[in-house]
């Protein structure tokens, strides 16, 4: 594939969501990441922008009841608490344009052979619930609308530190999508849903360990499956100083866990599509610089460069 600018998606409403003070969930880290991509020497005009999809187009992989309950506010408190965000229209149209942000990625990962979407990993919303900050499940709304587009074989290869139960949940009856996950075992969610392929690692796994249990799936994933696309969960919720993780991954470790995964696709000629995945520090700023290893990995990868801001 002939080097290009990866393809970056963003909206301005991922940051937009009025939450409860000392709320879990850093919900500024979006618009975080965005300026300081255009700090690394990107323009506005590299990113494009999605538009919300219709909800009934849900409906490939949630349940009609359950979108409903959402869209229109009826929803059970007690649901509501499952998902960990209060009900708000602002959350209903978030989630849909992040979901149509996944789709834009992975149709800008086919035409340019790489896209990241500074959003995206909502792995724990099932058919009929949403979960863990997860309303709509934008992995399997991508891959389902990939498979619709003629992609024959479609890889979800889940990094983010939780397990990806409602995406393994979605997919189980669905031989043309292949969904792996690598993750803290002892953590949320309690009660998994087998995925095709599932590493469950010990807490305080280390870097060398974490490396190589990453690199053996994703080898073993593409010489067995030969995807056409690989949707690639890249949380950064594995990182020593996150709080919810569990894992003492290093930030070097974070970097090249993204690397090799980009360039294990690169050299098979397979289109990735990226989405940033969990990351739980309050420290935002700190946060931003782990999420920004995957941006300096796509980047290094393809051969092309970012201006020293970004860390390793």
């Amino acid at each position: 594939m002939a080097a290009m600018i990866p393809g970056l998606v963003y909206h301005p409403c991922y940051s937009a969501l009025s939450l409860p003070e000392r709320h879990r969930y850093p919900i500024t880290k979006y618009q975080a990441l965005y300026q300081a991509l255009l700090a690394s020497g990107l323009t506005a005009e590299a990113f494009s922008t999605p538009e919300p999809i219709a909800a009934r187009e849900l409906e490939c992989i949630h349940d009609k009841a359950y979108i409903d309950s959402i869209c229109t506010g009826t929803i059970t408190p007690q649901a509501m608490r499952r998902i960990g965000f209060p009900w708000s229209q602002a959350l209903v149209d978030r989630s849909l344009v992040s979901v149509a942000g996944t789709r834009l990625c992975a149709e800008l990962a086919l035409s340019r052979g790489i896209s990241l979407h500074l959003s995206g990993g909502y792995h724990h919303a099932r058919a009929a619930e949403g979960a863990g900050f997860c309303v709509f499940n934008d992995l399997a709304f991508a891959a389902r609308s990939m498979l619709g587009r003629g992609v024959s074989k479609i890889l979800i290869f889940d990094l983010d530190v939780h397990q990806g139960d409602g995406t393994a949940g979605i997919f189980a009856p669905e031989p043309a999508i292949i969904t792996a996950s690598v993750h803290c075992e002892k953590n949320f969610p309690a009660r998994k849903i087998c995925s095709d392929w599932d590493i469950g690692l010990a807490k305080h796994c280390t870097d060398s360990d974490y490396l190589e249990a990453v690199s053996q799936s994703l080898e073993t994933l593409l010489n067995w499956h030969q995807p056409e696309l690989v949707l690639y969960d890249a949380g950064v919720d594995i990182h020593q100083q996150d709080e919810l993780g569990l894992l003492d991954i290093s930030t070097d470790a974070v970097y090249q866990r993204d690397l090799l995964v980009f360039n294990a696709c690169r050299s098979r000629g397979i289109p990735v599509a990226a989405v940033i995945g969990g990351g739980y520090q309050r420290d935002v700023a700190a946060l931003t610089q782990l999420h920004l290893q995957l941006f300096k990995a796509a980047f290094t990868a393809w051969g092309l460069a970012l201006r020293p801001e970004i860390k390793t």
